[in-house]
């Protein structure tokens, strides 16, 4: 096959490239490399630097798959530059899908979020649930899912919603939950939570990359929405973890963050797919990381701190 990956040298992206490579498909990554390209070398690989908001230089000739990944992410980032945020996540993903079907692009996976539902007090949040986005950027990727299956008629559509992503990259990120519990922990000696009792679904990177492998792999799966997310845990819980882990004190800010929903898995689960990692092994494989020196703790580990050093 011949895939085109945007956002393939990001947090995800790095880890999701590897592994389909492994399969020996065809690779193009369109990426800004605002955070820099970890990708090693590979014979079946190509890599532009290349805005995705300029969808006249992304060329889909023979493409049958792709799976977008590239986006303005998290909360923070979204708000320091709606503008932006509007222009890459909604605009570019209509264009992207809109020449997609013009080149008959056969299957388009959208890398969406979770947190599109909302704050949610039913136990099982599942796909059939109305979105009620309490942020620009969760709207923004509702929108974009909107969009993308209004065309679900003329190419499969597979829009998923992973929970909060955890664990190693070769473009790190320490400013996701777990990792910066983690880095907190073994830096700092003190894990510092807001609030605590809110609750978020939580999925490794490894279990993400391989849930865009499964639908790269059966692209006959009905278009539509699928969450991504297995460990539905109050942060205090995951505090907990991390501490049990790396020995280090808890403290807790009185400061509430309303974010709180769960996930419900059992469509994507229905469909074969079988998680094979979690939290624990994130938690593992970051602390060996750590101690080996192979993390940093720099700017570009935080979305938002690089975004303005860069003056994005």
């Amino acid at each position: 096959m011949n895939i085109l990956i945007t956002g393939g040298c990001g947090y995800t992206g790095s880890i999701f490239t590897q592994k389909i490579l492994n399969l020996n498909h065809n690779i193009t990554i369109v990426d800004t490399q605002w955070f820099g390209n970890y990708i090693r070398p590979n014979k079946n690989l190509k890599i532009f630097k290349t805005d995705i908001r300029d969808i006249e230089s992304i060329n889909l000739n023979n493409i049958d798959s792709i799976i977008h990944l590239a986006n303005i992410a998290n909360d923070p980032s979204v708000e320091l530059n709606p503008l932006l945020s509007w222009e890459v996540n909604v605009l570019a993903t209509q264009r992207l899908v809109n020449k997609a079907v013009k080149n008959g692009v056969k299957q388009f996976i959208f890398a969406s979020s979770g947190s599109v539902y909302g704050v949610k007090k039913e136990e099982q949040v599942t796909e059939d649930l109305e979105l009620v986005p309490i942020s620009y950027y969760n709207k923004t990727k509702m929108l974009a899912e909107r969009i993308l299956l209004s065309y679900k008629d003329q190419i499969i559509i597979h829009c998923i919603r992973p929970a909060t992503v955890c664990g190693y990259s070769p473009r790190m990120r320490l400013d996701l939950t777990v990792n910066m519990f983690v880095k907190q922990a073994f830096i700092d000696k003190k894990i510092t939570v807001f609030g605590g009792n809110q609750v978020r679904p939580n999925i490794n990177i490894n279990d993400l990359a391989n849930v865009y492998m499964h639908f790269v792999k059966k692209p006959q799966l009905k278009s539509g929405f699928y969450n991504a997310g297995f460990e539905n845990l109050s942060i205090i819980e995951i505090a907990k973890i991390v501490s049990k882990k790396i020995p280090s004190k808890i403290e807790v800010s009185n400061i509430k963050d309303v974010r709180s929903y769960r996930q419900n898995s059992d469509k994507l689960i229905a469909t074969g797919f079988k998680k094979e990692f979690g939290i624990n092994h994130a938690i593992d494989d970051m602390h060996k990381k750590f101690i080996n020196n192979e993390i940093q703790d720099t700017e570009q580990c935080y979305t938002v701190n690089w975004m303005k050093k860069m003056k994005i």
